[in-house]
């Protein structure tokens, strides 16, 4: 099995659990705290294409639902770049929003890591 198709089927439980954990925040009207959970599912997927791009997307909506145009426009954008440069270089532990450089490498939280590892095995 290619490796990075088994690194995406490894790595999307973690991120699902992220994304969900986002969605509650942001019914009980916590939107910082769901925005925080994007980003983590940002950081746990962005080596897989598939993933990158589904949490860019959940990025977007939460940007529209919240009427955030500039994060709205960045999304725009990463969801374009996720989508066509995954492939080729992600700078490690980027959370993925507009108030960081989309080129810019950031620690990883060490429990994301250890499911990052886990999933590369």
């Amino acid at each position: 099995m290619n490796l990075s198709l088994r690194f995406t089927r490894r790595i999307r439980p973690f991120v699902q659990y992220e994304l969900d954990a986002a969605a509650r925040h942001e019914a009980q009207g916590d939107f910082t705290s769901a925005f925080s959970r994007l980003e983590r599912a940002h950081v746990l997927g962005q080596a897989s294409t598939v993933e990158h791009v589904r949490v860019h997307w959940a990025m977007f909506c939460w940007a529209l639902r919240q009427n955030i145009a500039v994060e709205i426009m960045g999304q725009a954008w990463r969801l374009t770049g996720a989508l066509l440069k995954t492939w080729l270089w992600v700078p490690a532990g980027n959370t993925g929003g507009t108030s960081v450089s989309g080129f810019k490498p950031m620690p990883i939280p060490a429990e994301l890591q250890r499911l990052i590892d886990a999933a590369r095995r």
